[in-house]
Formats: C-alpha cells, structure tokens, sequence
C-alpha cells in the first residue's frame, strides 16, 4: 500500500467505526481497547471518539488507546502485523489490488510467570522480560504495544510481594487499577546484550499501551546511578485515570504522579494523574479532545506534589483551567497531603487524617461549583433580568416617543398619535431609486430636530451641503403652499445652490429662499451631518454616537444613508455577510445606546414594478430578522395590473404609500399615504391620508392642502 492508498484508507475512519464498533450515548463509541461502554456503572458510557480536529484519528478516553484507521482495525481484528493491517484495510474499501484473507491475532511474548524464582540482581533468563515492541515496521504510524497480556500475569503474580501495602495500597485498589508485580524487569526498548540489571517492579497500568514500573527494592540497596530509574514509565504518554473525569460523581483530584492518584482514591476521592509536570499540555489536549466541556459534570481539585516543582505545575494547571473556562479549586498540597510530599506519603502516614483533608478540599471544591452555578444563574436566567426588566418599563414610561412630524406615521409605529413616533430600536425604511427615500427620512430629522431633539446623519453617499439644500428647498415650497404663494417662488437645491440664478431672482423669491435658510437655521443645532465615501463603518458610527452622547449628554436619533454602502469590518466577508454585520451592529448600537436608528436601505432591481415586500431589500437576511420595524415605499398601485411606474413617477407631485412590513411594537401592515414633491424634496401627508378601520387608501380625488 503507497502512501497516497494509506491516506485514502486514513479517511475512512469514521466509516469504519461506525461498521465495527458499537454505539454508545452522546455520540461516543464502546471502545475496542477497554470496552468501555459495554458495562454498568463508571463505564456504561462510551469513551471512543473521533478527533474533531483530525478526523483521521480516534482516542478513547478511558483507557488512553488512540491512532488511526490501521490502529483500530488492528484491535478489533486481532491483527497485529501492520502490513496485514494494511492489507485488511484496502480489502474492506477496495483501495489498490491488495486483498487478504485476513491476519492472525497477537501473539504475546511473554511466558509465564508463575514457575519463575526471584530476581538476580545480575542476570535472569530472557524470558522473564516482558514483551518489547516489534521494531521490525520502522513506518511512522507503527500501533503501540499491547500490554494487556503482561498486566494480567503480572496482577496474578501481585501476591508475591507485600510492597502495594507498604504503599498503604488494600486489595480493592490493586484490583480497581489491575496494577501487577514483575519479580524481573527491563524497560522493553533495553537492548537484549544490555547491562541494566533486571529489578523487581510494581507494575501500574496507565493504559493498555502504557504503564509505569516502579523499583520495589528498599532504599538502601538502589546504587545513587540506580535511584534515577526507580520510576519508569513504558509506552506513550497516557493520562492516567483519565476516565474519572467523565464519572460526573464527586470533585476530581488532579495529582503528578500515578501512584498518588491511586493513594487519594483509596482513601475515598475520585481523582487522575498527569504522570508528569511535563504532561500539563497533554492533559488540556485530552480535554480540549472532549465533545463539549460541559461533561466535565464535578469540579476538579488541583493538589500537584507539596514541593517547588509541584508549586509550579500548579500555578500552570490554574492559568490553564481559567483560559479553557474549566471550574477548579487549587488546594493546599501542604496541608491536604499533613506537610508530606505527596498524596501516597500521606496516606501512609496516616490515612484518617488524609480523608478528613480530603473531605475539607472536596467541600471547598463544591463551594467553588455552586457559585459558578450561581453566577451563571443570576447572570443569565429570566428571574435575574426580572429588576432590569421593570426598570426598563419606568424608564419608558418616563421616556417619550420622539415624533416624526407625521402624525399618521406616528400613529402607525406606536398605535398613539399623540404620544407616538420613535421609540428604541432599529428602522428600515427602503425604497426604489428616485422614490424619496432619503428625501423623506432627512423630513423626519428635520421635524425632529425642529421639536429640539439631536439627530446624527450619517451620510454615505451625499455631501453636507445637498442634504442642507434639500432641507432649505423645502422650507421654500412649505412656505408657498402654506401662504398660496405663486409655485415659481419655490426653488429647487440647484436654484438655492446656484449663485448665477440668484442674481436672476426677483425680491419675493430671494425672500422666500432667505426665509426657508432662517427656518432651517432655527433647529440646525441639533442637526449633525457626517460626510462618509466608502470609509464609515458600524463601529465609526458607534464612536461618533459615543462621543456625541459624552459631550452633549443628549441621545440622539441615528440615521444611516444608506446600509449598503457601509464599510465591512472585514476585508474577508462577502457582501451578504459585511451587510449582515453590519445590520447586527446597528442594532446593537440601538440596543446599547438606548437609541432610535433609522436606515435607509436600496432594493433589488426586480422589486421596481412590484407591490413592496420583505423579501425586496437588498443582499441581507439581517435586515429582515434584525430590525425593529421595517418599512417600505412604493408608487401608490405597485404591483398591480397594467401599473406603469414611469408614468407614475412623472406625476406631479407623486403618489406615494408607506406600508409597514413589520412593526415589534405596534401595528403591521399599516399604510400612510403622501404626495412627493420630487423637484422641492417635499413629502405631505394626504388629507384623510388613512382609515384606521379600513387600511384603505385614499379615495380619488382626495383634497390635498
């Protein structure tokens, strides 16, 4: 099998789980390896997963097994050759020509230990080693060794020494943890022709592919160059114990070295080991590997060696647990382990008073898990926001709705003509091209500005000074109509912006525009125009909104012209989605500065002749979904039979219809009616513009004032 054919096979890991393995609850698998899963109690859920971030390998994380597709096929196939392994794989998933009949299970190495004598200190036959790893297959994903065989004769041959209860260790922990004896023992990569004297070993099983030996031999007969080797460890690194983590029974202790974990547990705790200081990040690995970290159900206790070193590794754990949001308590390693080392020097000491320490670190642990359960609950729960909830209704009752100089419109938004308009919250209004969209919003903050409320223009697409026009062309058609003056005395933004027409104006218009710029004049102090081309984004306007509300401690109406010509936050998002952002902000920034935001929003080009829906607005769920109320203008008869919409765009003034897609605090589907006088950049309400009982428009011939 080529390199290219083990890659194939690699991706088919979670196909052939699913063939092979047995399920098990929350999308864990029983393990092969220690089956977990198939039993009751602390094993009745499954272990096995797959890697999130690498599919092509799998871990269990009770007994520490791991590897890929080849690994796992050699465990549940009985095959131990790796090139049978690959064999059976490209059999299974017709990868190549390579086929196989299949491969013969794994034969341990290891005899007997029962007829065996006791260790010389010098020399002992070969076969009272345990078994070496098959060095043969120098490919980098060679399957660890499995140990179980050698566990089993070494448990049985436990009674051969007494070294376990020197430990202070009963018979139902060594039984718990299968942890075994070897009267003979080298490390399984020492050399045949080595030197290294066999030694007497406790054998502690970290997994079934590694495990820790450990000197029994008294002190006084381990050479200084010996003591160095008193604790060996075989195979790979495992966490030992690790499956306690998952137990969710009482808090967890976490220790350095095994044989502690083993002493905390025989004295009543649940409690792993990393088996090292140097293990710290293979631990946040193995936990970081877990589904989610909430099946983390206990808090877990730090209680690392009573020592400088232990010291360190502590402090390390805690940064880490505080990154990964894990809910810890650190103990005092100096007073939980009665001033010893560690956790087995202190169970030999004296093993009651080593239960009360743990008992006292177990409550405080708890402690810590129920004021994390409290603060989640009085940060996140309904009855938590009850205070704010009911401050919220005082501040709106004392707050009033910001009219929008239309008194129809008003009524539509809050249901309340005489207390209605602008509330909190985030508006859309869209509209086709030339339909008075921006016209008729910069009407609403001028009215609103007029009443002696701040309004922000954010202006994306005109400069200063045509919004400025717009308004002063307004005042001059407002004051015609309303004095039957002559309509020639109107001007346009051109005629106001042009000073080589001035100069062609009679006295009665120059009066008409000098009275139209004085009425403006009176409220554009609280109007604030920001020019923006292409560089303005959400979070240039929640600045510019901040710093307003810091200076004038007024909160004004934002308006936005218009979302689609807003700068992404990212070079990387499409247009959808730097809309989508966008919109999000907007109303966050309505959300968090109490603050009505209106934005003026483009419509898709398919939407010029139809009636005026949601789906109309451009490029952006967001706007749908985010807004507050959504509103949208159309050509009175959009969408119906024979319309014609450049007929009805030359109409003098136009006829125009509000209507109301969406509205969280008042009415939906509500109309209002105008008429646009596109060339003075004036929008009027039509005389019996609404029939609240009907929602009807406007009869023919309307008297329009």
């Amino acid at each position: 099998m080529n390199e290219t054919e083990k890659r194939e096979a690699r991706q088919r890991l979670s196909e052939y789980a699913s063939r092979y393995l047995k399920p098990s609850k929350g999308g864990f698998y029983c393990c092969p390896a220690c089956n977990s899963g198939t039993h009751s109690g602390s094993k009745s859920d499954g272990a096995f997963s797959i890697d999130k971030r690498n599919p092509e390998k799998w871990h269990c994380f009770s007994c520490g097994a791991g590897g890929d597709i080849f690994d796992l096929i050699g465990i549940v196939e009985g095959i131990s050759s790796q090139g049978e392994q690959f064999k059976r794989a490209a059999e299974l998933f017709g990868i190549g020509n390579t086929r196989t009949q299949g491969g013969g299970s794994y034969q341990s190495a290891v005899k007997d230990f029962s007829s065996q004598q006791p260790a010389s200190p010098t020399k002992q036959p070969q076969q009272y080693r345990q078994p070496a790893a098959d060095r043969s297959a120098q490919e980098q994903d060679e399957p660890e060794t499995d140990y179980t065989e050698f566990f089993l004769k070494a448990h049985n041959d436990i009674t051969k020494t007494d070294y376990a209860a020197q430990r202070g260790l009963t018979e139902y922990t060594i039984n718990l943890f299968n942890i075994g004896y070897c009267a003979s023992w080298k490390h399984p990569k020492t050399k045949d022709n080595s030197k290294v004297p066999y030694t007497p070993r406790l054998i502690i099983p970290t997994s079934k592919f590694s495990y820790i030996a450990r000197d029994t031999r008294p002190d006084e007969l381990i050479t200084e160059e010996g003591k160095k080797f008193t604790k060996q460890k075989a195979g790979k690194v495992h966490i030992f114990n690790f499956r306690a983590i998952l137990t969710g029974e009482k808090p967890i202790f976490i220790t350095e070295g095994e044989i502690d974990a083993i002493s905390l547990v025989e004295a009543g705790a649940a409690a792993f080991a990393t088996g090292s200081t140097a293990n710290i990040n293979k631990l946040m690995e193995q936990i970081d590997n877990l589904p989610h970290k909430d099946i983390i159900r206990q808090p877990l206790i730090i209680a690392m060696d009573n020592d400088q070193a232990g010291e360190k590794a502590a402090a390390q754990l805690e940064s880490e647990f505080i990154k990964a949001g894990i809910c810890f308590y650190r103990a005092d390693s100096n007073k939980l382990y009665l001033g010893c080392k560690d956790a087995n020097a202190a169970l030999i000491q004296d093993k009651e008073a080593l239960k009360e320490q743990i008992t006292a670190a177990e409550l405080a642990a708890l402690e810590v898990w129920a004021k994390r359960q409290y603060d989640y609950i009085n940060e996140n729960s309904a009855q938590a926001a009850m205070q704010d909830f009911i401050n919220g209704i005082r501040t709106k009752a004392a707050t009033k709705a910001i009219s929008t100089g239309f008194k129809e419109l008003d009524l539509q938004l809050s249901g309340d003509s005489s207390d209605g308009g602008l509330f909190e919250g985030l508006y859309i209004i869209g509209a086709i091209s030339s339909l008075g969209k921006t016209t008729l919003v910069l009407q609403i903050a001028d009215q609103i500005a007029a009443a002696g409320n701040d309004v922000l223009i954010f202006s994306l697409e005109m400069a200063r000074d045509e919004l400025i026009a717009k308004s002063i062309s307004r005042h001059t058609i407002q004051e015609v109509l309303s004095g039957g003056g002559d309509i020639r005395n109107a001007k346009t933004t051109r005629g106001i912006t042009s000073l080589a027409r001035w100069k062609k104006y009679n006295q009665k218009e120059i009066e008409t525009i000098n009275n139209a710029m004085a009425a403006y004049n009176s409220y554009a102090n609280h109007i604030f125009i920001f020019e923006g081309i292409g560089d303005y984004s959400a979070d240039t306007i929640r600045s510019k909104v901040e710093k307003h509300i810091a200076i004038t401690g007024n909160t004004p109406v934002i308006i936005v012209d218009y979302i689609q010509i807003l700068a992404p936050q990212s070079d990387k998002l499409t247009d959808k989605q730097a809309i989508d952002k966008s919109v999000l902000e907007l109303k966050r920034i309505s959300r968090d500065f109490k603050a009505a935001v209106i934005g003026i929003s483009s419509f898709n080009r398919n939407n010029y002749s139809e009636a005026v829906n949601m789906a109309a607005f451009k490029e952006s769920g967001a706007i749908e979904y985010s807004s507050d109320v959504l509103i949208g203008l159309q050509l009175v008869g959009a969408g119906e039979k024979n319309f014609d919409a450049d007929k009805a765009k030359k109409e003098n003034p136009r006829k125009i219809e509000l209507r109301i897609l969406k509205n969280r605090n008042g009415q939906t589907g509500g109309r209002v009616y105008f008429e646009y006088y596109a060339l003075f950049n004036f929008f009027r309400p039509s005389v019996k513009d609404f029939d609240s009982e009907t929602n009807e428009p406007p009869t023919k011939g309307a008297k329009v004032v």
